[in-house]
C-alpha cells in the first residue's frame, strides 16, 4: 500500500460538518495516514477566519482594550466542534494556556499558531489518528530562518514511528523552542515537508476549490480546468497571481518528484488537478493565464547600448542600494527596461530615477506607472509555431495596447506589460483566442 499526505485547509476545517467529510475521505482510502491541517476558516462570508481573531485578541491586549469577548468567540468554535463530534482533547486547559500566554505578552507567532494546534488536537481524537506537535519537529534556527534538511531529518525520524498521524501546519520553532511560522499559507508549505520526509506517493491538497482553472472565474466565465500541469508552469502561474497552492510549498515535493493533487473536500470525486514533474502530452498550447497588477515599467535608452560593457550592471546596482528587485528585465539593442513591482520602492521612486539618470547618463528615460502583468503559461507554446502571432492579434482586436513584452528562454511563458485598467481585457482576449485550440484540438 502506498502513502498519502493530505493537508485540509481552512475551509475543510471551518466546522464540524466540514470534519465529517474529511473523516469520509480519510477513511476511503487507508493510504491516507498523514494528515496536516489549517486553523478554521470561515464558515459563511461574513464569519471570520480563527488565525485573524487570535491575531486581534493580541493587538486589543497591547493596546489596552479587553480581549475576552474575541477570546470567548474562539473558544466557543472550538467548544462546539469538540463537543458535535464527541471528543475530549482538554480543550478547557488548552484555552487557559493560551489566554495566560496572551496575558503574559506572547509573540506574534505565538498566538498566530494557536488555531492549526487546536483543530490538530480536535482532528487526531476524530479520526482516531496520534497528534504530533509541528513545533518539535519543524525547524527554524536562532534568527528564525528555516532549517530544510533539519526539518526532513527530524520529521522523517518521528513519523516513522507512527501509523497514523495528523499534524498541526504553519508553524515550528526556534532552538529555544519559542514558535516560528511561515508567512501566511504555510500550511501547504508542511504538508509538503511531511510528504517529503514520509516519502508519499501523493501529496493531497485538499481545499474548497476543484484544482485550478485556465483562467480567474472572476474575470472569464466558465473557465476550463486544468487537468494537469507542471511544477514549472505552476509557479510562473502562481508567481503571477494564480494562487490555490502557496507557491513554496512546490518544492520540497519537486525535491523528491510527489505528485501534489489538488482537490475539492466538498466535492471528493472531482479528480482536482495533478501537479507533476513532468505532464503528459497533451494537443493544448497553453496551460493558464493569470495577471497581477501595479508594476512599474523604467524604460532606459541609450544610443549603443549593447556595446557599452557594464551598463546593465550599473542600471542593477541602482536597484541593488536601494534594496530593490526586479522582476523582469526585456532589453533591445539601445533599450533597457526595468520592471518593478510598485510597492518595492517605499515611496522612493523619484529618487531611483533620478539615481539611474546620474550613473548611466541615457538619452531618455520614460516611466510608465500602474503597468499590469499578464502571464500566458504553457508547455505546448514552445513547439507551435504562430503563438505570438495568434496572441498579439488577439490583443489587437481587443484595442489593448501592449506596453512591454517579456518571454522566457524555455518559451513556455509570453509576459506582456498593459495598463491597470486593461489587464481584464486583455485575460479574456487571450483566453478567448487560444480556448478553442485547447478544447478542440
Amino acid at each position: 500500500m502506498g502513502i498519502k499526505v493530505a493537508k485540509f485547509g481552512g475551509s475543510s476545517v471551518a466546522d464540524a460538518i466540514q470534519l465529517g467529510k474529511i473523516k469520509s475521505i480519510v477513511e476511503a482510502d487507508p493510504s491516507r495516514r498523514y494528515v496536516v491541517v489549517s486553523a478554521p476558516g470561515k464558515r459563511y462570508s461574513a464569519d471570520h477566519k480563527i488565525t485573524d481573531l487570535l491575531y486581534l485578541c493580541r493587538t486589543q491586549l497591547e493596546h489596552n482594550v479587553g480581549h475576552e469577548q474575541v477570546f470567548q468567540v474562539i473558544g466557543d468554535r472550538f467548544r462546539a466542534m469538540a463537543m458535535t463530534l464527541g471528543v475530549e482533547v482538554g480543550i478547557e486547559k488548552e484555552l487557559s494556556i493560551i489566554n495566560e500566554n496572551l496575558l503574559n505578552g506572547c509573540s506574534a507567532d505565538y498566538i498566530a499558531s494557536r488555531g492549526e494546534y487546536l483543530q490538530a488536537k480536535i482532528t487526531a481524537a476524530y479520526l482516531g489518528f496520534d497528534f504530533i506537535d509541528a513545533a518539535g519537529l519543524v525547524k527554524f534556527d536562532a534568527k528564525g530562518r528555516f532549517l530544510d534538511e533539519a526539518t526532513n531529518e527530524a520529521l522523517a525520524e518521528e513519523l516513522a514511528k507512527h501509523e497514523k498521524v495528523v499534524m498541526p501546519g504553519f508553524y515550528g520553532a526556534m532552538p529555544d523552542g519559542s514558535i516560528k511560522t511561515f508567512s501566511r499559507g504555510g500550511s501547504d508549505i508542511t504538508g509538503a515537508l511531511v510528504a517529503r520526509a514520509v516519502k508519499a506517493d501523493v501529496y493531497e491538497n485538499w481545499t474548497d476549490v476543484s484544482g485550478f482553472l485556465m483562467a480567474d472565474p472572476r474575470i472569464v466565465d466558465d473557465p476550463a480546468p486544468i487537468e494537469n500541469i507542471s511544477y514549472t508552469e505552476l509557479r510562473e502561474l502562481s508567481y503571477m497571481g494564480a494562487s490555490v497552492l502557496h507557491e513554496d510549498a512546490i518544492y520540497p515535493a519537486k525535491v523528491m518528484n510527489i505528485p501534489i493533487n489538488i482537490r475539492n473536500t466538498n466535492d471528493p470525486s472531482h479528480p482536482g488537478t495533478n501537479i507533476m514533474a513532468e505532464v503528459p502530452k497533451s494537443d493544448k498550447i497553453i496551460t493558464g493565464i493569470a495577471g497581477s497588477k501595479d508594476f512599474v515599467a523604467i524604460s532606459i535608452y541609450k544610443s549603443s547600448m549593447s556595446t557599452q560593457i557594464g551598463f546593465v550592471r550599473r542600471a542593477l546596482s541602482v536597484l541593488e542600494d536601494y534594496r530593490i528587485s526586479v522582476e523582469h528585465l526585456p532589453s533591445g539593442i539601445d533599450t533597457l527596461c526595468l520592471v518593478i513591482a510598485k510597492k518595492s520602492f517605499n515611496g522612493k521612486m523619484d529618487e531611483v530615477v533620478e539615481e539611474l539618470e546620474r550613473r548611466l547618463n541615457p538619452d531618455q528615460i520614460i516611466v510608465h506607472e500602474d503597468i499590469a502583468l499578464v502571464a500566458t503559461v504553457g508547455w505546448g507554446m514552445a513547439s507551435r509555431p504562430g503563438v505570438s502571432a495568434t496572441l498579439f492579434n488577439a490583443l489587437y482586436k481587443a484595442d489593448v495596447n501592449v506596453h512591454m513584452i517579456d518571454q522566457g528562454s524555455s518559451e513556455m511563458n509570453i509576459i506582456v506589460g498593459v495598463s491597470n485598467d486593461d489587464m481584464e481585457k486583455t485575460i479574456r482576449a487571450i483566453y478567448e483566442a487560444f480556448s478553442s485550440h485547447n478544447l478542440n484540438a
